[in-house]
């Protein structure tokens, strides 16, 4: 029996802030320059007979989610949007609802799309034992076989065998130092990977035990779907009344029927810094670096830089992350609480917790160079043949300067071509769209003026892209 993946991408990673951010979030990040987290995710299951996949991810992060799986030519998958986060367990019932509402009931295999796995080989090995024992109804996991007495993760006790995997004695959240070693020592326990093997109805018939009015609320949902471009909505009012509860709580602890298969492959859940610090590679005065960095007299620190030079000297033992809006200089031993800062973020209403410098769009992406009091610059870039929303301000007009490529220019009831070097100014108030017709990515220089100048300042009129 072919698997049916379930990618869950809707997390926030604010323990990686300033690199994660809520609109840009871990696992659409490239920790190494090469393809993201979601993308490796969905990549190490090469090799494996699998459906298209159902991807689970927050509303915001729609337009991201697309693009990255259309650069890996994933273009079959079923993108399902949270209107908002209830955690693991009713997001899993949404996609077993998704999975068996054809009269099919497929093993679905739950996985994060921010944590990696390498050792692919016993990774699918794993995979393949599980399916023996999902397939006689059992809910399995993968507990991954210890390296070191992590008190970051949480353990499985395995308990009778059931070959190829064992029973569920129970789990434990994060221990203690000491704790943590004996159950390393004991060779009995495993890290709670987070990662499940299921068929869809078996999950659906826990719910129904444990949370039935989770499932009505997720019935609900589902029965009120909207279609929108590639994407599929969930109705909100009917979703909200879901509890927030992981599928650990809510179904994994409660069962009689959680098996756990082990898995000897290098895993980890980049929950902060340090476990980054940890798998990355270093020099043998235990640094690691990422970006123009240049270090002397300096141990077991993590240097990363993503737009200009970092220089460190006389360090230890810290973690220094540099962005062009925000720099982080944290204890390698406390990169837990970085959450404490994204928090205090927030609460003060600073945007570096909510976004970078460059803001991504369904059309390209726009970067702030500049600000006063009643200007702002941006450097905006238009994919091919994409377009802005047929739109208009109420308090701001703009300046657009061509710097590469041709821009297709609604100005009013006038379009026309802008060419390189030229320039077209749009007064507030004015109707107004811009369109990539080229084969090349569009670059222009905006500078905006007014009064205000919020990205809430847009009237949409049309908008090939669902957001009007």
């Amino acid at each position: 029996m072919s698997l049916l993946p379930v990618v869950l991408a809707g997390g926030a990673g604010s323990r990686l802030w300033p690199l994660s951010r809520q609109l840009y979030p871990k696992q659409f990040l490239s920790l190494d320059g090469g393809l993201t987290m979601l993308q490796k995710t969905l990549g190490r299951l090469d090799g494996l007979d699998t459906q298209a996949p159902i991807v689970i991810c927050n509303e915001e992060h729609r337009f991201l989610v697309a693009e990255q799986l259309r650069q890996i030519d994933v273009c079959d998958s079923q993108l399902l949007l949270e209107p908002v986060g209830r955690n693991t367990a009713p997001a899993i019932a949404l996609a077993a609802l998704a999975a068996t509402q054809d009269g099919e009931d497929p093993l679905l295999l739950v996985l994060a799309a921010d944590h990696l796995v390498e050792d692919i080989a016993p990774f699918h090995d794993s995979i393949k034992k599980a399916q023996s024992l999902a397939e006689l109804d059992y809910l399995v996991t993968f507990g991954v076989v210890p390296t070191s007495p992590e008190t970051g993760y949480g353990y499985i006790h395995q308990g009778a065998s059931l070959e190829p995997g064992f029973s569920v004695r129970r789990f434990v959240e994060k221990p203690d130092a000491v704790t943590a070693a004996g159950y390393v020592e004991s060779g009995e326990y495993l890290w709670n990977s987070g990662m499940f093997l299921f068929r869809a109805s078996r999950y659906l018939e826990e719910i129904a035990h444990f949370y039935p009015d989770m499932l009505h609320a997720c019935h609900q949902a589902m029965a009120q779907i909207k279609k929108d471009l590639d994407f599929t909505r969930i109705d909100k009012d009917a979703f909200a009344q879901c509890e927030d509860i992981s599928v650990d709580y809510a179904v994994m602890e409660k069962t009689q029927h959680a098996a756990v298969v082990p898995l000897s492959a290098r895993w980890s859940d980049l929950g902060a810094w340090s476990s980054i610090w940890e798998l990355s590679d270093k020099c043998e005065a235990g640094n690691s670096y990422h970006g123009d960095v240049i270090q002397e007299d300096t141990r077991n620190t993590m240097l990363r830089s993503e737009s200009r030079l970092v220089a460190a000297i006389g360090l230890e033992d810290l973690v220094i992350i540099e962005t062009k809006d925000a720099v982080l200089v944290a204890d390698r031993h406390k990169t837990q609480d970085v959450k404490k800062i994204v928090e205090r973020l927030k609460s003060e209403g600073r945007d570096e917790f909510n976004n970078h410098c460059v803001v991504y769009r369904p059309w390209g992406r726009y970067e702030s160079i500049d600000k006063g009091q009643r200007y702002q610059v941006k450097r905006i870039t238009v994919n091919p043949g994409a377009k802005l929303s047929v739109q208009m301000h109420h308090h701001r007009a703009e300046h657009w300067i061509v710097v590469s490529g041709t821009a297709e220019v609604t100005n009013g009831e006038t379009t026309s071509l802008v060419f390189e070097n030229e320039s077209t100014y749009i007064p507030i108030g004015q109707v107004h769209a811009l369109k990539n017709p080229g084969t090349l990515p569009l670059e222009l220089i905006e500078v905006q003026s007014g009064s205000y100048l919020g990205e809430d300042d847009i009237v949409r009129f049309e908008d090939q892209y669902g957001r009007v």
